[in-house]
C-alpha cells in the first residue's frame, strides 16, 4: 500500500452551500418542532401515558446503534490489523462521533426538561440501565476523540492501537447497555429477552456500516476524488454479513419466544394479527429491509455497480428504522404484563392494544438529529484532514 495522503475539502462551491443551508434549515425545523412540544405539552405529539417513546426516540436510538456500527471500519484497522480498511478508519471515528451527537440532540429533546440534564448527569442512580448510559455515551465521546487524535497526530501515532482496542471494547460495552434497556424490561412481554443485547451489537454493525458507506460514496463522488472497487467491494461483502446477520438474530429471537408458551401471545401480535406492526415487520423490516439488500449485494452482475450497493445501503437503513419502530413502538402497543398468568380488567387500559400516529413535530425532531450528524461530518471534512485524497485501487490495496 502507498502512502495515503489526507487533504480537508475545498468547500467554497455553491452546491457546498447549499448542502449546509439544507442541513441547517432542517435542524432549524427540529429546534421550531421542539419548542412547540414544550411549549404546548406532549399532547400535540402522538404519544400518550400508555406509549411514552415516540418516533424521536426510533430516530435517537438507531442514531446511536449506528454510532457504534459506524466505528467498525475504523476497529477492523486497528484492532484487527487489516491494511486495507486504515485509510477510512479517521472518517469512521468521525461519522461515529457525529451519529452519536446527533442521536442524544434528539433524546434530550424528546424527553423534554433538557435544563435538567445537570440532574442526570451528577446524580446517579446505579440500580438503573439508563444511569449507566449517561458514562457509556460520555466515555464513547472521550476514548473516540482520543482515537481520532491518534490517528492525526504523528506525536502520539504509537498509541494508536491501544486507543483502538479501547474505542472497540467500549463500543461493545455501548451497545449493550442499549440493548439491555430492552432486555431488562421484564414487564413488556415483546423485550424481556437477554439475546436484544448481542442482538443490538450486530444490528449496530449493519446499520453502522450502510451509512458509512453512503457517506464515503457521497463524498467521494461529491469532491471528485477517486474511489477504487477494491475497497467498495469489500465493504459491500461486509455489509452482506451484517444484514445476514441480523436476520438470523431475529430469527433466533423470534422462535425461542415461540418456544415458550407464555410468549405465544405477543409472537402472534407481532408475526399474525397485530396489523400494522405485523405488516411492517414481513414487508418492511424482512423483505425490504433484508432480502432486498441481500439480493442487491450478491446478485451476479452487480459486483462493481455502485448504485445497487447505495440502493442496498438506504434499504438497510430504512429496514433498521422499521425494525425499531417495531421494538420500541410495537413493544408499548402490546399490553403490560403486571401480573402474569391473570387476565386484567379495568378502565383503564389494561389488555388494550395501544394505538399511536406520530405527528409531524415528532418527525421533525428526528430528522433533524439525523441533520445535525450530517452537518457535523461535512464541517470536519471542511476543516481537518479526514478523508484520503485518493482512494484507487493502485493507492488503497496493499496487494498492489
Amino acid at each position: 500500500m502507498k502512502k495515503i495522503e489526507y487533504t480537508t475539502i475545498k468547500g467554497k462551491s455553491l452546491p457546498f452551500f447549499a448542502l449546509l443551508g439544507g442541513l441547517g434549515f432542517i435542524i432549524l425545523l427540529g429546534l421550531l418542532s421542539t419548542w412547540h412540544m414544550e411549549h404546548s405539552g406532549h399532547w400535540v405529539t402522538g404519544m400518550t401515558n400508555q406509549i411514552v417513546w415516540g418516533m424521536p426516540h426510533v430516530f435517537a436510538i438507531f442514531l446511536i446503534v449506528a454510532a457504534s456500527g459506524a466505528l467498525n471500519v475504523a476497529s477492523i484497522a486497528s484492532v484487527f490489523n487489516k491494511k486495507l480498511y486504515e485509510p477510512l478508519a479517521r472518517l469512521s471515528a468521525l461519522l461515529a462521533l457525529a451519529l452519536l451527537a446527533g442521536g442524544l440532540v434528539v433524546l434530550l429533546l424528546d424527553l423534554g426538561r433538557p435544563d435538567r440534564l445537570i440532574v442526570a448527569i451528577t446524580y446517579y442512580n446505579f440500580k438503573s440501565i439508563f444511569a449507566w448510559n449517561i458514562i457509556l455515551y460520555s466515555g464513547f465521546f472521550a476514548i473516540v476523540g482520543v482515537y481520532i487524535w491518534t490517528m492525526m497526530d504523528h506525536g502520539v501515532y504509537k498509541f494508536k492501537r491501544i486507543a483502538g482496542i479501547s474505542a472497540f471494547i467500549w463500543r461493545l460495552v455501548l451497545t449493550t447497555g442499549t440493548g439491555s434497556i430492552f432486555g431488562f424490561l421484564v414487564a413488556r412481554s415483546a423485550y424481556d429477552a437477554a439475546i436484544m443485547a448481542p442482538m443490538f451489537i450486530i444490528m449496530s454493525f449493519s446499520f453502522g456500516l450502510a451509512v458509512f458507506i453512503l457517506v464515503l460514496l457521497a463524498s467521494y463522488n461529491w469532491t471528485e476524488r477517486e474511489l477504487g472497487d477494491v475497497i467498495v467491494n469489500r465493504l459491500r461483502n461486509l455489509l452482506g454479513v451484517f444484514v445476514a446477520a441480523v436476520m438470523y438474530f431475529v430469527i433466533v429471537f423470534h422462535l425461542t419466544n415461540l418456544y415458550a408458551t407464555q410468549h405465544h401471545d405477543v409472537e402472534s401480535f407481532f408475526l399474525l394479527d397485530g396489523g400494522i406492526f405485523t405488516n411492517l415487520f414481513w414487508f418492511g423490516q424482512i423483505f425490504a429491509g433484508s432480502l432486498i439488500p441481500l439480493a442487491l449485494i450478491y446478485a451476479p452482475g452487480v459486483k462493481n455497480c455502485r448504485k445497487s450497493l447505495a440502493t442496498a445501503c438506504l434499504l438497510v437503513i430504512l429496514g433498521g428504522m422499521i425494525q425499531l419502530y417495531i421494538i420500541l413502538i410495537g413493544g408499548q402497543a402490546y399490553p403490560l404484563e403486571i401480573f402474569p398468568g391473570y387476565e386484567v380488567s379495568s378502565t383503564f387500559f389494561d389488555g388494550v392494544i395501544n394505538t399511536y400516529t406520530p405527528s409531524i413535530y415528532e418527525i421533525a425532531l428526528g430528522v433533524s438529529g439525523v441533520a445535525l450528524s450530517m452537518a457535523i461530518v461535512v464541517f470536519a471534512v471542511r476543516a481537518l484532514k479526514f478523508l484520503p485524497t485518493s482512494l484507487a485501487d493502485s493507492v488503497a490495496d496493499p496487494h498492489a
